[in-house]
């Protein structure tokens, strides 16, 4: 699956998932614009990267910025020519129950977490429908597919990413443009390590495949949705969540 000459955006580049989809994306030939609010973890990422003989550079980036987005994507393609692949990973949480929820803290989620690829796809679906060929993949969540108590915001944003996936497809597939998303389940990351070890222990119970996924479960599933090997697929949703969510 070899992404030779193509250049990949990823947002929440920083940490996580969009950390290790960078560095898989690399490691298969991708160039890379990093993007993310931390611009100390960035350039260790992009440092990375370039000690293993890949191409990367680092964009201080809020995606809940619009100009942001409008500067970043501009930055990108003025010192790469163009943007092939669109990795929109960048997501927060602010978890209550519903009846608690501050409409701050709804807003934020949104915003960040649906908002922003909005805003990421538009700014550089220009690029992509130029050269006629392009690969959006959107990082959604199985809380966005079967809900989840505590997370109305989280959940929503990541149904709407869905929806969101799949409207893109319908529009750009003529193009040679793929949309897709990819739906992780239980992830090992800095987000679920906070998580109580009676909650991990209880969540693995419901995994068929009986442990946690890493992110480079995700990252293999970003690899392969970015590459040739995954040309006639589009407005998919690809779980990787151990058999958690099935159907």
């Amino acid at each position: 699956m070899s992404l030779t000459g193509r250049v990949a955006l990823v947002t929440g580049a920083s940490q996580g998932i969009g950390r290790t989809c960078a560095l898989r994306l690399a490691k298969d030939g991708a160039t890379v614009a990093a993007a993310a609010r931390n611009q100390e973890k960035l350039n260790e990422l992009v440092a990375e990267i370039t000690a293993a003989g890949g191409k990367a550079a680092a964009f201080a980036l809020d995606v809940a910025d619009e100009d942001q987005v409008k500067a970043t994507v501009k930055a990108a393609i003025a010192q790469f020519g163009k943007i092939d692949i669109l990795v929109n990973n960048a997501g927060i949480t602010r978890d209550q129950l519903v009846m608690r929820m501050k409409r701050a803290d709804w807003d934020a989620v949104l915003q960040t977490n649906l908002t922003s690829a909005y805003l990421c796809i538009q700014a550089v679906i220009s690029s992509m429908l130029k050269q006629r060929w392009g690969r959006i993949i959107n990082i959604t969540s199985i809380f966005g597919q079967m809900g989840q108590a505590g997370q109305a915001n989280y959940s929503a944003s990541k149904a709407g990413l869905i929806g969101l996936t799949m409207a893109i497809a319908r529009e750009v597939g003529s193009r040679n443009i793929t949309s897709n998303a990819v739906a992780p389940g239980f992830i090992e990351t800095a987000m679920t390590a906070v998580l109580s070890d009676e909650f991990k222990q209880a969540a693995v119970k419901q995994i068929p495949l009986a442990r946690v996924g890493s992110p480079e479960d995700v990252a293999s599933a970003v690899a392969f949705l970015a590459s040739d090997d995954a040309s006639y697929i589009t407005g998919h949703v690809m779980n990787v969540n151990g058999g958690m969510l099935m159907g």
